[in-house]
């Protein structure tokens, strides 16, 4: 895919076009990134902002929950709200590609740019779907993406700069955020220990996208029945995997019952320019 996606990209040290030899990405100034044997490209100038992207063990969780499809009303309520008009889709800390993935899905015709900054998302994101272009890329850094080429930006559960969304997104392009709600995971939140959602958030949400027409907003909620292997699944995907011991969390998912009924609250948002 990575041929079909080299009219949304562009070099990420001087913006030039890109052009695509000998599993390379080149630009005319000479500057060449490889292409990676899982398929993937890192367009990555070595400045790092703040995270490291998310780890094996949380790639491969978060990888497991979602082929399981606990989480598939979030990717429907995706392609229901998404805009059928032309441009890339772009999807900012896209993690495996599994929700651009059924966004493609609904959208023939149309290619997908998932950006991590994950090599081991990045893998997975590659094979995730036919028009899924998975580039390497940190999204508090300038984005290898061409100026107003994109009709669709995805944020799920990810950072978003705000500066660069605006740039890359077409003037009648859409931006699709979904952030949880206070109430997301809360059986497991308030069980468990583990990290909550701000009851700032939103606020913060709209502050930060203060560049940004709001739209519709939807707030999609559903009860889940984990068992305890897929209830340290969604753990081990999220924020709390880097503040709980996997030996704390064994144990207080053992006191469990097992299933156990997780609600899932989440708030599907859409923008303007």
């Amino acid at each position: 895919m990575l041929a079909d996606a080299l009219p949304y990209l562009c070099c990420p040290i001087c913006a030039a076009d890109l052009t695509l030899s000998d599993r390379s990405l080149r630009c005319p100034a000479g500057h060449s990134f490889d292409v990676a044997r899982q398929g993937y490209v890192t367009l990555l100038t070595g400045f790092a902002g703040p995270g490291t992207g998310d780890s094996a063990a949380m790639v491969a969780a978060r990888a497991e929950f979602l082929a399981a499809g606990h989480y598939s009303p979030v990717v429907a309520a995706l392609a229901a709200a998404a805009d059928p008009g032309p441009g890339a889709v772009l999807d900012l800390g896209a993690g495996t590609g599994h929700y651009l993935a059924g966004v493609l899905d609904a959208l023939p015709h149309r290619v997908g740019l998932a950006l991590d900054l994950s090599r081991y998302a990045l893998r997975r994101a590659a094979r995730a779907h036919p028009r899924i272009a998975a580039v390497g890329a940190d999204t508090w850094r300038p984005l290898p993406v061409r100026t107003g080429s994109v009709g669709l930006v995805l944020n799920v559960f990810a950072p978003r700069n705000a500066a660069e969304i605006h740039r890359v997104l077409a003037a009648d392009g859409q931006l699709l955020v979904v952030t949880p709600t206070p109430d997301h995971l809360r059986e497991l939140v308030d069980a468990l220990g583990l990290v909550g959602v701000d009851a700032d958030k939103p606020r913060r949400l709209a502050d930060g996208l203060a560049g940004f027409e709001p739209g519709a907003a939807r707030r999609v909620e559903f009860t889940m029945r984990l068992g305890h292997a897929a209830a340290a699944t969604v753990v081990g995907m999220g924020p709390s995997a880097r503040h709980l011991s996997a030996d704390a969390l064994a144990d207080r998912i053992a006191a469990l019952p097992d299933p156990v009924e997780v609600t899932a609250s989440v708030t599907v948002a859409a923008y303007r320019p």
